[in-house]
């Protein structure tokens, strides 16, 4: 059991992040929950700051070091797995410029993880209209924005028995959401293409 100092702030934040990514990679839950779920298992009920929580970035690290050490032997075919269906999903949308994000772009992905894709449209109809001539029965939600303006309509369903969700975006919108600090945030066919290539032995995203 790790110890903590209440007023080590960098401390707390770096013993969140670590119990988060359990979380995400045991049970998939969302980076989000992960967070507060894991601020509760050490804090307690005692109220939680903002300046304790980890960033997402820090937690998609610590996810990445629990990959490795207890998924060694799985985590990498799933992802790659993944991946593929990504791009099969991606040639197929080719029309509504996807663009691949989330765990299954930045290396994360495990059992628990679905395909998230960004797509930009004129309209959110044109995607509808287009899944259902496929014969693909969907689910209707909301996500929020990348660029925190609202939330976007966001289509789910089944794929090759994998979860798919597909987040619809103006077409004006191709101009934001590309990276956060050093990361990037989402990935063309061509992109995704090209970490599957044989000399590319890294799980991440450039």
């Amino acid at each position: 059991m790790p110890s903590h100092f209440p007023n080590d702030t960098e401390q707390l934040r770096a013993e969140i992040a670590a119990a988060a990514a359990r979380l995400i990679a045991e049970d998939g839950v969302d980076y989000g929950t992960a967070k507060r779920k894991a601020a509760k298992q050490i804090l307690g009920n005692n109220k939680v700051r903002g300046d304790v929580l980890p960033d997402n970035a820090a937690v998609e690290d610590e996810v990445r070091a629990y990959n490795a050490l207890f998924f060694a032997d799985t985590q990498p075919a799933r992802l790659r797995h993944l991946r593929e269906l990504a791009i099969r999903l991606m040639r197929e949308l080719e029309p509504f410029q996807p663009f691949l994000t989330g765990a299954v772009l930045n290396g994360t992905a495990g059992e628990h993880s679905d395909i998230h894709l960004q797509l930009f449209a004129d309209s959110p109809k044109d995607v509808e209209i287009y899944l259902l001539n496929k014969g693909i029965d969907f689910e209707v939600s909301e996500s929020p924005h990348f660029g925190g303006h609202g939330d976007v309509e966001t289509l789910s369903f089944l794929w090759h028995n994998e979860g798919v969700h597909l987040a619809l975006y103006d077409t004006d919108d191709l101009r934001g959401g590309r990276k956060t600090g050093n990361r990037s945030e989402r990935a063309s066919t061509a992109t995704v293409e090209a970490l599957l290539a044989p000399d590319n032995s890294s799980p991440l995203i450039p």
